[in-house]
């Protein structure tokens, strides 16, 4: 007979996976170690296979386990996603939206939606990833983020997420205000000086990759920094040189300790992309959040 997996089972192994421990799952799901430990054994028993290695601190998942992991939060989420759908086709507007967005999308796109979407709808939780699309496929994959806006360079994930092109930004070379290469005219004249990046894991800086090793002169790129704010701090109080969003130029929060060098090389437009899952359905909330993306997009992008 096959063993059926139950729900209960499943919430047990993705909290205790998500922890790494029985004691922190326990405390999450306000349920018993002796009770979620159980809950993992017959889950063990019935798919044959074991799950979860103990560590001295904690436990980990097995290959098997990391395997189950996949699927196993999916499931969560789609069930979450599905509960949540019919209490919006009944009227009661609530649920939880979760967003993933490029750091310079969070600056710029982000804040008059959500404003608005929070007015329209405040019992809606909504919660957002910031970050580049490298650090999000797992949880697009897993259903633990509804959708993405994020630039996006042709790889690997084509066949499993449906890209929408949104709006494309132009990006600039930048240094703190009053650098001594301020009058620079060309990336040439720029040699000299330490430069910093984002991670060139991000979709537009493997562009910039590219536009570089076609040169025979390149920035020497010391610093690579994991997250976008980082770069923009060390580049407005330092000497670093960095290509970021034209936009910083005229951001209230930043752009007086920021200054464009106005180089003769053109540099390539990071195009930005709606990214869902290609067998997701969103809830009719999800789908109006993204529709009121799509219209911002449209208002602050026309080309």
């Amino acid at each position: 007979m096959t063993f059926q997996v139950k729900i209960h089972q499943i919430r047990a192994f993705v909290e205790v996976a998500r922890q790494g421990s029985i004691r922190g799952a326990s405390r999450i799901l306000q349920l018993s170690q002796p009770a979620l430990t159980k809950s993992i054994k017959e889950l063990e028993e019935g798919v044959s296979a074991q799950l979860f290695v103990r560590r001295s601190k904690g436990v980990a998942l097995t290959e098997c386990g990391e395997s189950f992991y996949q699927h196993a939060s999916l499931i969560l989420e789609e069930l979450r996603a599905a509960q949540e759908e019919i209490l919006q086709r009944q009227g009661r507007l609530t649920g939880q939206i979760n967003v993933g967005l490029g750091a310079s999308v969070a600056r710029t796109l982000m804040p008059p939606v959500i404003t608005r979407f929070h007015q329209q709808h405040p019992q809606v939780k909504v919660r957002i990833m910031e970050g580049q699309l490298v650090s999000m496929i797992n949880e697009l994959r897993q259903g633990e983020l509804d959708f993405t806006i994020n630039s996006y360079y042709k790889g690997p994930y084509d066949h499993e997420f449906t890209f929408e092109k949104l709006f494309e930004k132009s990006f600039a070379v930048f240094a703190r205000t009053g650098h001594p290469a301020r009058e620079a005219k060309t990336i040439s004249d720029l040699l000299q000086y330490n430069w910093t990046m984002p991670t060139p894991r991000g979709s537009y800086y493997k562009q910039l990759e590219e536009l570089f090793s076609d040169r025979s002169q390149i920035p020497n790129i010391g610093v690579v920094c994991e997250t976008f704010s980082s770069c923009i701090s060390l580049v407005a109080q330092s000497d670093f040189l960095s290509i970021l969003p034209e936009e910083l130029g005229t951001d209230r929060l930043i752009s007086h300790r920021l200054e464009i060098i106005p180089i003769a090389e053109p540099l390539p437009k990071a195009a930005y992309y709606l990214i869902q899952r290609r067998d997701s359905q969103q809830t009719p909330l999800t789908a109006s959040l993204i529709t009121q993306f799509r219209r911002q997009s449209q208002q602050l992008f026309r080309n």
